[in-house]
């Protein structure tokens, strides 16, 4: 199973960005894939976040161009992960172990609720992701 990361929304998303292209191939592969493909419930708010600001490069989406990318997500396969039982527990304990700081605790949230639903592998732009045992980072791009 294969989780996608916030960053691969946006570039498929945005077609100003030179990543486009690249970024909605890679959205294709992952919906093919016959393990299935999600999105973490934080990816989700993270994109909604960067897409519809008002300094957005390229100016702003508005809220129903956001929400009707992710429902055509949706309508493609993907599944939107919410954070299992026990979650903050889990999440402070593997912050603890990993010696996670400072912003690599989003990254690390995305991991467990992608790990929570049985991805396999994560695929991001974001080259310092924080890993998790097993959790692959891969980089479609």
């Amino acid at each position: 199973m294969i989780a996608v990361d916030t960053n691969l929304l946006v570039y498929a998303h945005r077609t100003g960005y030179r990543e486009h292209r690249a970024a909605q191939r890679a959205i294709r592969k992952a919906a093919s894939h016959p393990g299935g493909w999600g999105i973490p419930l934080a990816c989700l708010s993270e994109f909604w976040s960067v897409v519809t600001h008002p300094s957005c490069a390229g100016g702003p989406s508005s809220p129903r161009q956001a929400m009707g990318f992710l429902e055509a997500l949706r309508a493609g396969g993907a599944l939107f992960w919410a954070p299992g039982e026990a979650f903050w527990t889990r999440l402070a304990q593997a912050a603890a172990d990993l010696d996670v700081r400072g912003a690599r605790i989003f990254d690390l949230q995305i991991g467990l609720t992608a790990l929570d639903h049985g991805a396999t592998q994560i695929w991001t732009r974001d080259r310092n992701f924080t890993s998790l045992p097993g959790l692959r980072v891969f980089d479609p791009l």
